[in-house]
C-alpha cells in the first residue's frame, strides 16, 4: 500500500554520473543526475529512481561544480527549473547562442518546447537545480543537438535508437538489433525556435524576490492558467512563502513540496515532519495536511499539483 505522504531527504540523494550521453565529453563529464520522483528521462541503466511513481510528472534534480555544463537538448513536453543553490547560466538556440538568462536561488524557469536548450554552473560553489517533466514517461526521451552526439561518439559514448547509452570504455557495443540514434535532419532543425531573449524571459521566467513579495497574503500560482507564468503542462506550480501557514483539505491532485529557503512543519494524521531545502514531500491524492513555518525568518517553498490538462507541450509563442 502506497504510503500517503513520503519524504525524499536532501542528504539521501543517490546520484548518477552517467546519465546522458556527455557523460564523458569534457566540460560536462562532473555532472551529477538525480531522478526523484518517476523515471525522468535517464539514458543509463544505473540511475537510481527514488519514488517510481509518477502523479502526471516527474521530478528530478542536476548537481554540478563551478564551469560544469549540460549539453544542448529538447524535450517534447514541459521542462521546469527552479534553482537551490548556486548561480546558473541558461542559454538556448541552435548553437547555444540565441540568448541567455542568469537564475539565482529560488528563480524558476519554464523553459518552452521547441528549442534547444542547456545550462552551466556560473556559480563559486557546487550547485543544484531542481526539475520538473511534464507527463509520466516525462515526453519520451531527450532530443539532442546533433553536435552533442557527435562529440559524445568522439570520447566512447554511443546512444542507441533505444534511448540507452553504449560506453566503449566499457566494451560496451550497440546490439546487432539497434541503430545508432540518427541526427536530426536540416528540415528538423529548421524548425527548431530560437527566440530572443525578450520574448523568453519576461514570459517563462519568474525572479525567487518577486514571487516573495506577491505571497504575502497567501499561495501565488506561478504556472498554470492563473499563473505569473502561463502555461497549461499538465500541471500548476505555487510558490508558498512562510508568511502565512497552510491547512490544505485532501484533494483528488497528488502533491509535491520542494522547500527552497528555512524549514517546515509538515503534520498529517498526528506525525509531525520538519523539511528543509532540497527535502521532496510527496503526497497522494485525498491526503490532508498541516504546513507551518518552523523558523522564523525567511522560508518557502513550490508546490507543484498534477492537473486535468494534457502533458503538453507548451509553445515558445504564448497564443
Amino acid at each position: 500500500m502506497t504510503q500517503p505522504v513520503q519524504i525524499i531527504r536532501y542528504a539521501e540523494l543517490v546520484p548518477c554520473r552517467t546519465a546522458f550521453i556527455d557523460a564523458h565529453t569534457p566540460g560536462s563529464d562532473q555532472k551529477e543526475n538525480f531522478t526523484i520522483i518517476g523515471g525522468g528521462v535517464s539514458e543509463s541503466s544505473n540511475q537510481h529512481v527514488h519514488i517510481k511513481d509518477t502523479p502526471g510528472f516527474n521530478i528530478g534534480a542536476a548537481g554540478q561544480p563551478p564551469k560544469c555544463r549540460n549539453s544542448l537538448h529538447s524535450h517534447r513536453t514541459a521542462e521546469v527549473f527552479f534553482v537551490l543553490s548556486g548561480r546558473w547560466r541558461f542559454f538556448w538556440g541552435r548553437w547555444g547562442n540565441a540568448g541567455e538568462v542568469i537564475l539565482e536561488a529560488g528563480d524558476i524557469f519554464n523553459i518552452p518546447t521547441g528549442m534547444f536548450r542547456g545550462f552551466e554552473n556560473i556559480g563559486a560553489d557546487y550547485g543544484m537545480i531542481m526539475a520538473i517533466l511534464g507527463g509520466d514517461d516525462a515526453g519520451g526521451g531527450v532530443i539532442w543537438a546533433p553536435q552533442v552526439i557527435e562529440d559524445a561518439k568522439a570520447h566512447g559514448l554511443v546512444l542507441g535508437e533505444n534511448g540507452k547509452l553504449y560506453d566503449s570504455k566499457k566494451n560496451e557495443v550497440l546490439p546487432e538489433d539497434v541503430a545508432p540514434m540518427p541526427l536530426m535532419t536540416d528540415e528538423h532543425l529548421a524548425l527548431m525556435a530560437e527566440p530572443a531573449v525578450c520574448d523568453v524571459v519576461p514570459r517563462w521566467v519568474a525572479r525567487y524576490l518577486n514571487l516573495l513579495a506577491l505571497s504575502s497574503d497567501g499561495p501565488t500560482e506561478v504556472i498554470g492558467e492563473n499563473g505569473q507564468i502561463f502555461d497549461r503542462p499538465g500541471f500548476k506550480v505555487d510558490f508558498v512563502s512562510g508568511q502565512a501557514a497552510m491547512s490544505e483539505v485532501p484533494t483528488p491532485f497528488f502533491t509535491v513540496l520542494m522547500p527552497i529557503k528555512g524549514y517546515w512543519r509538515l503534520s498529517q494524521n498526528g506525525q509531525e515532519n520538519h523539511v528543509g531545502p532540497g527535502d521532496t514531500v510527496f503526497l497522494q491524492p485525498d491526503t490532508g495536511y498541516d504546513l507551518n513555518p518552523a523558523m522564523s525568518g525567511e522560508v518557502a517553498l513550490y508546490r507543484i499539483q498534477n492537473t486535468n490538462d494534457s502533458a503538453g507541450p507548451s509553445w515558445w509563442k504564448r497564443s
